[in-house]
């Protein structure tokens, strides 16, 4: 297989404080995480708050260290000659990551600049960007703080793809959103994979949606890999009682032993 990246024994700790600053334990906030992402393919990263997704997603995008394993990556030579880095993720808060005083058009066509090094070409790019993500025009002058959080989203969006990323990484993108959004950004996100051959990882909750976006997945526990593999084959005969809990809170068919279980 074509992998774009391998994950080896990869784990993160922190080092745990008490009030005083005696008594420093560290803390394993991953474990032994190993699994590959194939070129162009999307995985599914699914697990409750607090098992690991988003520290895993930073350590992938470089945002934070790993305290040991090994991340490999295999780029195109074209891409790595690039001045913005091929690793992206479009985080929950967009409101935080746009410039509310900036206008969607400036902050895009900065960021075509940045990697290019180049002014011509910049326009045409840019435009053909906020058609793929079905940006309106009108919205295109507008600044940060004058979108609604949808719209946030989307600008965004555009503002990554104008890295050209070879990976891309969701965070809880469906999150907050009504079952018509969430269907529209599905579409959008399979687009997106299908047109630019971008390779993505989508952090959710809502394992329904991830059965329909990717192709694999990995189910996180307390910092674990407890199952992976292909998306449908688990999500429809799940191995571990953990990704079995999982499916039955979406279906709300806990029983109160099932609440009570520690894994």
């Amino acid at each position: 297989m074509n992998f774009i990246m391998q994950v080896e024994n990869l784990f993160y700790k922190v080092e745990d404080k008490s009030l005083l600053g005696f008594n420093r334990i560290e803390k394993l906030i991953l474990k032994d995480i190993s699994f590959n992402l194939e070129r162009g393919s999307v995985l599914g990263i699914a697990g409750e708050s607090g098992s690991g997704k988003t520290t895993l997603a930073k350590i992938i995008a470089g945002i934070l260290p790993q305290s040991g394993g090994k991340i490999s990556f295999n780029i195109s030579e074209a891409r790595t000659k690039l001045k913005t880095s091929p690793v992206q993720i479009l985080f929950q808060n967009n409101g935080e990551i746009l410039n509310p005083l900036r206008t969607i058009n400036g902050i895009v066509e900065e960021t075509i600049y940045i990697r290019t090094g180049n002014k011509s070409g910049v326009i045409d790019e840019k435009e053909n960007i906020f058609g793929s993500l079905n940006f309106p025009e009108e919205l295109w002058n507008r600044k940060g703080y004058e979108l609604s959080g949808g719209e946030q989203q989307r600008a965004a969006l555009a503002r990554i793809m104008a890295t050209r990323p070879e990976i891309l990484i969701l965070d809880e993108p469906f999150s907050a959103q009504d079952a018509e959004s969430q269907m529209n950004l599905l579409t959008l996100f399979k687009k997106i994979n299908k047109d630019s051959g971008t390779t993505m990882i989508c952090i959710a909750h809502n394992l329904k949606i991830l059965r329909k976006l990717c192709g694999s997945v990995l189910i996180l526990y307390r910092g674990e890999i407890v199952e992976q593999g292909n998306t449908d084959k688990i999500l429809s005969s799940p191995q571990h009682p953990y990704t079995r809990f999982l499916l039955n809170a979406e279906n709300y068919n806990l029983t109160y032993e099932e609440l009570k279980t520690e894994f």
